[in-house]
């Protein structure tokens, strides 16, 4: 009888999957735009040029169609798979819960950095069509990209979202050339009344049942395997211990507060009066306020000279860094926040020069913090989940 109810068990869950009800997508781990870059020797030549900031990409009217951010793209990335149209064109996507839009390069598009990569031509697609040729412009820290709106089918594993609005490059700076995605899913905490939205159509459409999708990131990614998207649920196998819930303090993304932040077992008093987190999977580094950060660097022992380079041979020695983050801990140990690349070690964070939406310090929670963390978007409740990850 017991063997008889397992199979009967996973047959629903088979149906169960089926359906679309629970959608998982496997991330990929990309070389970064900056070591392709620097591969080509154009490396330095482009960060003299133009001022990074990742924080940048979040001032912008955001309720307006026209100005979108962008992700910074000078370190490594997670991609996954998606294809738009009648019959479907693939595409690798940049997975982004720091922007809103979904865009593809184009057959429109004569920039150099569309040469090498997969293009949409709308010609071949017997779903798509398009209501004016007006381009719009999608503005990030170190440029911009144009594009035109179009609608078709957009397809991730087993969910069809028709109907869909999409972004078709016109015009990309050339740092795309290095990148090895092709377009960039935005997955921005949607905002009443856009349903251009992805994340909109989905609900609307009935293509997840619950309003919910979560990030699971490898501590090891590979080329093949970096982790997992989860549309319309989460995986328990995939983080220990319980889930911490955090309101949403501003509504166009998955903004959270942050109460204290501590360096070993010393509390800084930098979020006395408030702190917020951006939650973003499009950032891959952790972003530091920058009126903080000669003070943390001199507090790991870290060199203050662009890379902020650290001690191989120290790193055991270096402080655990935590943030509070409504009532729980999140610890990050030295390994966590240090990349050694063949015995070269520097922190894998950065600085951001632009404050929150409401004045407070912001800090990016990027993919170094999301590889400690499973993180949940829950659309329905508007608030972000965080567990250990297994």
């Amino acid at each position: 009888m017991q063997s008889i109810m397992k199979w009967l068990i996973l047959a629903l869950v088979c149906v169960y999957l089926s359906e679309g009800r629970l959608n998982r997508i496997i991330l990929k781990k990309g070389k970064s735009i900056r070591e392709n870059m620097r591969e080509h020797g154009v490396l330095e030549e482009f960060l003299e040029k133009y001022h990074i900031d990742p924080g940048l990409k979040y001032q912008f009217n955001k309720f307006s169609a026209t100005y979108e951010p962008m992700t910074n793209y000078l370190n490594s990335f997670y991609f996954g798979k998606i294809t738009i149209g009648t019959p479907p064109q693939d595409f690798l996507v940049l997975l982004d819960t720091g922007s809103g839009v979904l865009w593809v390069p184009s057959t429109y598009c004569t920039s150099t950095a569309c040469e090498n990569h997969h293009l949409f031509d709308p010609k071949q697609s017997s779903t798509y069509y398009s209501n004016n040729q007006q381009t719009y412009i999608l503005r990030y820290g170190s440029g911009s990209l144009s594009i035109m709106l179009g609608y078709d089918t957009v397809r991730i594993q087993n969910i069809a979202v028709q109907n869909q609005q999409f972004g078709l490059s016109v015009e990309e700076a050339n740092f795309f050339y290095y990148g090895k995605f092709d377009g960039i899913l935005g997955l921005t905490n949607p905002i009443p009344n856009t349903e251009g939205s992805l994340l909109h159509q989905m609900m609307s459409q009935n293509q997840i049942s619950e309003p919910i999708f979560s990030f699971y990131f490898s501590r090891q990614p590979t080329v093949q395997y970096g982790g997992e998207l989860i549309l319309g649920g989460t995986d328990p196998q995939l983080y220990t211990g319980e889930i911490t819930w955090a309101p949403v303090t501003e509504e166009a993304y998955w903004q959270i507060g942050i109460q204290e932040f501590t360096i070993g077992n010393k509390a800084t008093g930098w979020c006395s009066e408030g702190c917020q987190g951006i939650v973003d999977t499009g950032t891959f580094l952790l972003t530091i306020p920058q009126q903080y950060l000669t003070e943390f660097l001199q507090a790991v022992n870290a060199a203050n000279d662009g890379s902020y380079t650290v001690d191989c041979n120290n790193i055991q020695n270096m402080p655990t860094i935590t943030f509070f983050i409504n009532g729980s801990q999140f610890p990050l140990l030295p390994s966590a926040y240090v990349f050694n690349n063949e015995g070269q070690c520097s922190l894998a964070i950065e600085p951001t020069y632009v404050p929150s939406s409401t004045g407070q310090p912001l800090w990016i929670l990027g993919d170094v913090f999301l590889k400690e963390y499973y993180s949940i978007f829950d659309m329905g409740n508007n608030r972000v989940g965080l567990a250990p990850s297994a």
